[in-house]
């Protein structure tokens, strides 16, 4: 079970502060800044410790002799006099004996004689062997110590939020376009991939550039924090937005596909958008169609015919079916592209 981002703060008000929570999440989608703003609404100050960054006594503290007795001190800052909230920043990443120091922090709330103020929370977070990060597995002491909660990066939760936090609005229009570039897995080699967290560092460059960056350097931002694809996905977008050229025009009949060699990322982008907005505008059964639905697949299998003039690839793009080879578009309407297709080919 997985929770989105806007589901989190209610459970966090409700269970961290009785429990301690550990969040799990892929990297860059927006673990430490929720914590943070969830420590900001009870008014508490957030204090961050990063597991890989820890050694054992950084948390024991180390040993002071006081009245002929040896007592351990733990380190500032932990030990403070007001309620706060302790978060365990990549504590899986931690090795096994720093992850052993936390077990008394976490489950009793205390290090040696040092006991949490009424009123803080813990709450620890990590990334998944799965993600190719580092990751280290927790003992079952340590597992056993906290209530468990799976993060997921979620479009509509991040787009409102990008609303209210300055995103850049060609990043916003273009995750609107393709929510599915929103996030994607973790690659196994040292290469950027698309995250919340990768579109937020190019809204911030482009802020920073200002419109008139180069359509080099526009290239040179976003494959620096996206997916490949992703990344020349974005290039041909902000094309679109500078020559006045988009998906809708084709589809009302006032443009027609580009025909330019020098515009094939463009082409790719306005096949992959209109491949998302069949997806999104057919629905499963012709039954349910309105008629407005019906005059589009109308349009749009003109529309293949003539892209399939300018490249069978990006025609044959629109129509596939997905890795495992399980169609995505709706039945009916593949039936009449196979059935109607060459016939609206031979028109023209």
């Amino acid at each position: 079970m997985t929770v989105t981002p806007d589901q989190l703060p209610e459970l966090l008000l409700h269970v961290a502060v009785v429990r301690p929570v550990f969040l799990w999440g892929a990297p860059g989608i927006g673990k430490s800044s929720l914590v943070r703003a969830f420590a900001e609404s009870l008014g508490l100050e957030c204090v961050t410790l990063l597991g890989t960054q820890l050694a054992p006594e950084d948390l024991i503290g180390v040993p002071q002799i006081i009245d002929d007795r040896s007592r351990f001190a733990p380190p500032e800052m932990i030990a403070r006099p007001e309620p706060y909230c302790l978060f365990l920043d990549e504590l899986n990443a931690a090795p096994a004996e720093v992850q052993k120091s936390f077990y008394s922090l976490i489950l009793d709330r205390r290090i040696g004689a040092y006991e949490l103020p009424a009123g803080s929370v813990v709450i620890g977070a990590g990334n998944r062997a799965t993600d190719n990060a580092l990751a280290r597995p927790m003992a079952s002491a340590l597992v056993n110590r906290m209530v468990h909660m799976h993060l997921r990066a979620d479009v509509d939760d991040w787009l409102k939020w990008a609303a209210h936090n300055g995103i850049h609005p060609w990043v916003v229009d273009y995750i609107v376009q393709r929510p599915d570039h929103l996030w994607s897995a973790p690659p196994k080699t040292e290469q950027p991939f698309s995250t919340p967290r990768g579109w937020h560092m190019l809204s911030d460059a482009l802020h920073s550039y200002g419109d008139g960056v180069a359509d080099e350097m526009l290239w040179v931002l976003s494959s620096g924090a996206l997916t490949p694809a992703h990344a020349s996905g974005f290039r041909a977008y902000v094309k679109t937005v500078r020559h006045a050229f988009d998906l809708e025009a084709v589809i009302k009949g006032d443009a027609g596909w580009p025909r330019d060699p020098g515009d094939r990322d463009l082409l790719y982008f306005l096949s992959e958008a209109f491949r998302a907005r069949l997806l999104k505008e057919l629905p499963a059964s012709k039954e349910h169609a309105s008629g407005g639905v019906k005059r589009f697949a109308m349009r749009a299998k003109t529309m293949l015919a003539e892209l399939a003039e300018i490249s069978v690839e990006c025609a044959q793009l629109v129509i596939s079916a997905d890795d495992d080879g399980v169609p995505l578009l709706p039945s009916w309407f593949l039936v009449e592209v196979s059935r109607d297709l060459p016939r609206l080919a031979a028109r023209r």
